[in-house]
């Protein structure tokens, strides 16, 4: 049975037997059980490698560790709110920090300001904003028809947990937008990671 630990692009932990192209975590969100418990255990919300040296868990969700997920693509990622890893991306988290938009790049202070914009202080629940498709780069996420859709190249593609699956024209009204601001700013000044940043899918759909 496939674990509850692959994150959509609405901050969601859903259950797929597929593993995604980039791997992170957001703290211990399971119990002893493996259940999922939390949507979050902390302000470090990270994006990895798949691979790195080797490392290798031979049980995913163990008791008292942080919770292995999963996703899409980077751009699945940026949406969840998840920043590049300082450790197993050195390379990417030292030009994220360079195209941050705010004079503070140190990782608390991106990681709290993330937190800001992604989690709504009063329930907890995933942040929307509001952008017109126009004004976004590709690789930011909006809400449409109550499903998460991926700008690439002046259209909308559908996400699912196993790639894109339809494309839409853009409308012209504003969407709720899914992809933290300051993630977006990152998006429109040239973002251009070591691992997937977007699903070979999206080329099909």
């Amino acid at each position: 049975m496939p674990l509850q630990n692959r994150a959509t692009p609405l901050g969601d932990l859903v259950a797929h037997p597929g593993r995604g192209l980039v791997y992170g975590n957001r703290g211990c969100l399971h119990d002893d059980k493996g259940r999922i418990r939390r949507r979050y255990n902390g302000k470090r919300w990270i994006a990895c490698r798949l691979q790195f040296r080797g490392w290798h868990r031979e049980r995913l969700m163990q008791p008292g560790r942080f919770t292995e997920l999963f996703f899409l693509d980077e751009a699945s990622a940026f949406a969840a709110g998840h920043r590049p890893c300082a450790l197993c991306r050195r390379e990417d988290y030292t030009r994220f920090r360079e195209l941050w938009p705010h004079p503070d790049n140190d990782a608390d202070s991106i990681d709290a300001r993330l937190h800001a914009e992604r989690v709504a202080t009063e329930t907890r629940a995933q942040q929307h904003h509001e952008a017109r498709i126009g004004d976004l780069p590709d690789g930011a996420f909006v809400v449409l028809d109550g499903d998460a859709w991926l700008h690439h190249r002046g259209t909308l593609l559908r996400w699912t947990a196993a790639g894109y699956v339809e494309r839409t024209a853009a409308p012209r009204a504003p969407l709720p937008l899914v992809t933290p601001p300051s993630l977006v700013a990152v998006l429109r000044a040239g973002w251009t990671p070591v691992v997937p940043f977007v699903h070979p899918s999206a080329e099909a759909a």
